[in-house]
């Protein structure tokens, strides 16, 4: 009675390894295909390494597998997000695109991971196409004409209406955003968020420009909106 009973233990054990070994390859094959399919949904019109497009797409595999090994135990489960947090703070500070493609990619894995394949499918689906729709209607796109220029005078002029002038005549709007002093004071550097008027010559914008600051240094680029880290 004893061997049937130590083995028929032993099959139980042996069965229940087998099937907790089974749902979890189940689940990193479905994590590998839909990491794969975020990774490809933050590609899409969105400047990338290759280096973080192949993290994301191992990331849904990561979390599936922690998930798996914390298994309803709350001490772990705390301690893993400890962990996360730890990590976070001590990576430099990502794009909004990156932190929601790493936040989409951990969701996934968190469904995965707690059986519910189906869902992880249909989330995927839906974020992709609201990415793609999203970005086909050009939603918080800056406008062609708005540009950032920044100019350097000498410190004896004075920058509050130095350029008024010049400004109306050739912008819609501006905003002086900085100043800041360079080469041990003696020189000041201003830069301007700029929406310039329908077809001004910015050469000729320019020329003004440097007639007035003494021919010292002119930039003119394309508008950088710095609220896109996280």
């Amino acid at each position: 009675m004893t061997t049937e009973l130590l083995y028929s233990v032993a099959i139980n054990n042996f069965n229940e390894s087998f099937s907790v070994i089974q749902n979890f390859g189940l689940g990193m094959v479905v994590s590998c295909i839909l990491g794969y399919f975020i990774s490809i949904i933050y590609k899409y019109k969105n400047s990338y390494s290759k280096s973080f497009v192949i993290t994301l797409a191992l990331l849904p595999m990561i979390v599936q597998t922690v998930i798996t090994l914390v298994n309803g135990n709350l001490g772990t489960g705390v301690a893993v997000m400890g962990a996360f947090s730890l990590i976070r703070f001590r990576s430099a500070p990502g794009g909004a695109k990156e932190i929601t493609a790493i936040f989409m990619a951990m969701a996934v894995g968190l469904a995965v991971g707690t059986g519910y394949y189906l869902l992880a499918f249909v989330f995927v689906l839906l974020i992709g196409t609201a990415n793609i729709i999203y970005e086909k209607l050009d939603i918080g796109k800056s406008k062609e004409n708005e540009k950032l220029l920044k100019i350097t005078i000498p410190e004896d002029l004075d920058y509050e209406t130095l350029f008024d002038d010049i400004l109306c005549e050739y912008l819609n709007s501006w905003e002086l955003i900085q100043v800041k002093t360079t080469d041990m004071g003696s020189l000041f550097k201003l830069s301007y968020q700029v929406c310039f008027k329908e077809n001004m010559d910015s050469k000729a914008f320019i020329d003004e420009l440097r007639c007035r600051n003494g021919n010292l240094e002119i930039a003119l680029s394309r508008s950088l909106i710095k609220d896109n880290e996280l």
